[in-house]
């Protein structure tokens, strides 16, 4: 008898881990393409040092109750340069080909805390695109999917596209954020991510 309940309890499981949520996400792996570097609630992109204006984003990941921080949840971000191209070195391999080498990789703390700096991204060339930030998560037991991007609430392309704001899905919460500047010229804004929320399948 006990080894049939461990027997169903097994397969149970393993059902459990087969379900996908969140749909179609194309390039949604690319969140495991960090290779050997170890990953910390904290990371700086590429393009930080570089000229433009600083962006310094943080927040909290919740579990789906909004209130529980959650431990160990990859966020994969990755945005166009001051050109609004996604920039390639040449020697890109996996979905860096399609996304170029300004991304990064965060993984939350204890305390569910993330926090990464760069560069404010341009728009598309030739485009009234809003300036946005794509994210990935890839929380603990579920498979990787997409949220709502970054966007920025004094981006005059959002402004003129409200429906743009009416279209966001809300996926993880609102992704559209306030900044606000410090002293040293840097932008700073805060995005809190609640995990499953209108999430397909979830």
């Amino acid at each position: 008898m006990k080894h049939i309940i461990t027997v169903i309890l097994a397969f149970a499981f393993t059902a459990a881990s087969a379900q996908r949520v969140g749909g179609s996400c194309e390039g949604c792996e690319a969140v495991f393409e960090y290779g050997s570097k170890k990953l910390t609630s904290i990371d700086t992109l590429p393009d930080f040092k570089e000229p433009g204006p600083k962006l310094e984003i943080s927040g909290t990941i919740y579990q789906s109750d909004g209130k529980t921080p959650a431990k160990g949840v990859i966020l994969y971000i990755y945005h166009t340069d001051q050109k609004g191209v996604y920039p390639q070195k040449g020697n890109e391999t996996g979905w860096a080909k399609r996304h170029g080498y300004l991304r990064g990789w965060i993984k939350t703390n204890a305390d569910g805390k993330y926090k990464f700096y760069t560069l404010r991204p341009a728009s598309y060339p030739n485009s009234r695109a809003p300036q946005h930030i794509h994210p990935v998560v890839k929380e603990p037991n579920r498979n990787e999917y997409y949220i709502d991007e970054y966007l920025f609430a004094d981006d005059p392309f959002l402004d003129e596209k409200e429906k743009e704001k009416e279209n966001q899905q809300q996926r993880g919460g609102s992704g559209i954020i306030t900044l606000t500047k410090k002293q040293d010229g840097t932008w700073v804004g805060k995005r809190d991510i609640i995990l499953g929320m209108n999430i397909p399948d979830y």
